[in-house]
């Protein structure tokens, strides 16, 4: 390393030192529901891979995808300028030609749930797929095997799901109805890095699993995302569709790593076409930068020390939320170990006083909350008419909508901030 880059790094930690957070003040600094936990290492990568002008995607993304897909114990990972983008590419992937007789085609189910994020279901439509709601528990947040297993007709084919704000749906039993009725499963475990259910990490049970690493999540490369699979065929799908669908595999800066570029015969192009520019798919460019990988590979590093943080700050608030009445509190999964993303509380309707009154409260106190995302999706503009089917009531979705909320756990809140959010609500309830 040269001495003039020694010396600017040198100084982002002095200036990284100089800029430390100040004392947490009551009702005037802001508790935020989420966002990222950054440290003078994370800036000293970000700030060197800048000097070194890595501003495209390169050794260092190789690197991260490596030691990502090793987090999931899985074998291929691809890192994507987005989770959304990532949910896009997961099942984009499942409708290519090279899967033959099993690929989705236009007009198949993919069962999904009605209370969650946009970008789990988003995908399904932008495929001509019909996404199938089913309702998910109080408390968990998920659904179920039950549920799941009722919504199964001759026409799915595939299962698309996300771990709700971190807690792991039953992914075994769900993975294991997926392979008895010969469906694909996609894990969106963009909320739930670092979690466990039965042991193994969320994200290892499907066909494909997808991450974000957006500022609120449990790892950020500012914009970002990952898709995870042990399947070297899908992956090699996953591939493709992000980079702009073509055939080649080089790695950017790399020609002929196959030894055979300019020997390919592939559609009706003349033998010998570039390998370079044959495509195999209609594809994007999902890809990131070298500047984001760097930023993740400093984040990579803390993964359990952040998980065990949230862990701790989700402890914290549900012992001490649990006298005040007129609450239900979350609860994990049974078998699972859960590296929380926020604190879910859904306001009893039969309770004093009303969601709005609890958030609007906590708001005037600096204490950020968020809505569970778009509650039941089904009843948003953006979906009213779109092609989808519904099995059974969407009861505790529409409840969601109506009465739930949550509040943040992330790394950066201190014990004494946690505490100011519980002590807020008890004073609230009490006087309610």
């Amino acid at each position: 390393m040269s001495e003039a880059k020694t010396q600017i790094l040198d100084l982002v930690r002095k200036y990284h030192q100089e800029t430390a957070r100040h004392a947490f003040v009551p009702g005037v600094t802001p508790i935020f529901p989420s966002g990222a936990t950054l440290d003078e290492d994370d800036r000293v990568a970000l700030t060197e891979a800048a000097l070194d002008m890595r501003i495209a995607a390169g050794t260092s993304s190789r690197r991260f995808e490596r030691e990502f897909a090793k987090l999931f114990g899985l074998r291929k990972a691809h890192m994507t300028n987005s989770g959304s983008s990532a949910n896009l590419l997961a099942l984009s992937s499942l409708l290519s030609p090279q899967l033959g007789d099993v690929r989705l085609r236009p007009g198949d189910e993919v069962i999904t749930v009605a209370a969650g994020f946009p970008t789990t279901v988003n995908p399904i439509i932008q495929n001509g797929l019909v996404p199938v709601f089913v309702d998910v528990e109080l408390g968990t947040y998920n659904t179920t095997p039950e549920r799941i297993a009722e919504a199964i007709t001759p026409r799915t084919r595939a299962i698309m799901i996300a771990h709700a704000l971190g807690n792991p749906f039953q992914a075994e039993e769900v993975a294991q109805l997926a392979t008895e009725h010969d469906l694909f499963l996609i894990e969106d475990n963009c909320d739930a890095v670092g979690s466990l259910y039965r042991g193994r990490p969320t994200g290892s049970f499907g066909d494909l699993a997808t991450a974000s690493f957006y500022p609120a999540h449990h790892i950020t490369t500012g914009e970002g995302g990952c898709v995870v699979t042990g399947n070297l065929g899908l992956a090699r799908i996953v591939e493709q569709l992000r980079d702009w669908g073509r055939d080649c595999w080089c790695e950017p800066g790399e020609d002929n790593t196959c030894f055979k570029r300019f020997d390919y015969q592939l559609g009706t192009l003349p033998h010998g076409y570039d390998h370079k520019y044959i495509f195999t798919h209609v594809g994007y460019n999902l890809k990131a930068t070298d500047l984001q990988a760097s930023l993740g590979l400093s984040q990579l590093r803390k993964v359990a020390e952040f998980a065990e943080v949230r862990k701790r700050n989700w402890q914290r608030m549900r012992d001490g939320l649990a006298d005040v009445p007129g609450l239900l509190l979350p609860r994990a999964t049974p078998d699972s170990d859960p590296s929380w993303f926020g604190f879910v509380i859904t306001v009893r309707p039969e309770a004093p006083f009303t969601r709005r009154q609890l958030v609007d409260f906590l708001e005037a106190r600096k204490i950020g909350t968020r809505r569970f995302f778009g509650g039941n999706l089904v009843r948003h503009p953006a979906y009213l008419d779109q092609p989808h089917r519904v099995v059974g009531e969407l009861t505790n979705a529409d409840i969601i909508t109506e009465h739930t909320f949550w509040l943040g756990v992330y790394p950066s809140l201190t014990i004494e901030m946690i505490d100011y959010v519980v002590a807020s609500i008890k004073e609230f309830a009490a006087s309610a």
